[in-house]
């Protein structure tokens, strides 16, 4: 006999086929998008392992250029020839032609025994009376010490501290149509405090030291202020009219003109007595030094120097960051 307590439970209901499609549907969407994201995650991978290559890469290839290129001279410098250092663009320590690459560059061609004389090349506006201060001290020091005879040779334009430099040379030679002078030194600036009290700014300005504002754009230039940047400018323009006659001797024919500023042709500047004679490069190396054979010693920016310049600070410092960081996706 069998009891009720005995009887068989019935079986759980199948669910219901809605109920059964409805759950595959959520778990091959599930599914698909974790196969999705796993993709863009490998993808993602992909490319910032390759763009770490890349970035890797061109890091090394500025390594490269920085320490792997040199300006050498492209002949043996034991032989007599014309040393020859080219002077170009603004003078100024952020700019290619500064006093650390000059004297540099100096330095070389004066010690090479083979060096029969050095021609600077300048082709200039000018630039920091600093700058050019510190070159034209260093090229009287090199002439003093090995005995060298110094030419300069203008193409166009030896103006204001190119001219400071030029002026320590034993010649200088020009084009006709060159433009030689600009003995002069400036100093420029804006004043903004009309504009600011027409828009109702006020320059709140706090200094210990009244007189720590001194040329601030952004409050009224006073008298005393004014009169004291004329001293330094007059100072340093005793200094550039100083270096100009040491140099220039007897030969300079001073007018009242002579030391205001301007400029001049080549051919007013050899009247004047600020040049000596017409002549290239060429001509000074073959006539003059007598040794057309000539080297260049001019300190040049390389390649990757001119590329960081380019790219900037910021754009540099990215490139080593992802260098750097490229390190664990090659193990």
């Amino acid at each position: 006999m069998t009891s009720a307590d005995s009887t068989p439970e019935a079986p759980a209901a199948a669910p219901a086929p809605a109920e059964a499609s409805v759950a595959g549907w959520e778990r091959a969407l599930v599914e698909r998008l974790v196969l999705a994201t796993l993709a863009e995650q490998r993808a993602a991978r992909r490319w910032r392992n390759v763009w770490r290559s890349v970035w890797l890469l061109l890091a090394l290839a500025v390594a490269w250029l920085a320490y792997g290129e040199t300006v050498l001279p492209s002949k043996p410098k034991s032989t007599p020839h014309t040393a020859l250092v080219e002077v170009r663009g603004p003078i100024g320590a952020e700019h290619e032609a500064n006093a650390s690459a000059l004297v540099g560059a100096l330095r070389a061609a004066f010690e090479d025994p083979g060096a029969q004389a050095v021609v600077l090349l300048i082709d200039s506006p000018g630039g920091s009376p600093v700058q050019a201060g510190i070159v034209n001290d260093e090229i009287w020091r090199l002439k003093d010490k090995h005995d060298k005879p110094v030419y300069a040779v203008v193409e166009e334009t030896c103006a204001s501290a190119a001219y400071y430099i030029a002026a320590a040379a034993d010649r200088i030679y020009v084009d006709k149509a060159s433009l030689v002078g600009s003995i002069g030194v400036l100093m420029d600036g804006f004043g903004f405090t009309g504009l600011m009290d027409k828009l109702g700014i006020e320059r709140r300005l706090l200094t210990a030291g009244e007189n720590k504002g001194f040329l601030d754009p952004f409050s009224p230039q006073t008298p005393a202020h004014r009169a004291h940047a004329q001293r330094m400018l007059d100072d340093i323009h005793r200094q550039f009219i100083d270096v100009v006659r040491k140099g220039r001797g007897q030969r300079l024919k001073e007018t009242p003109e002579t030391f205001t500023g301007l400029v001049w042709t080549g051919q007013r500047a050899v009247e004047m007595g600020l040049a000596d004679d017409f002549g290239s490069l060429d001509h000074v190396a073959r006539e003059v030094v007598q040794a057309e054979e000539i080297i260049d010693y001019t300190q040049r920016e390389s390649m990757a120097e001119r590329l960081a310049r380019r790219l900037g600070a910021g754009a540099a410092d990215t490139m080593m960051r992802m260098a750097r960081s490229a390190g664990p996706a090659w193990r």
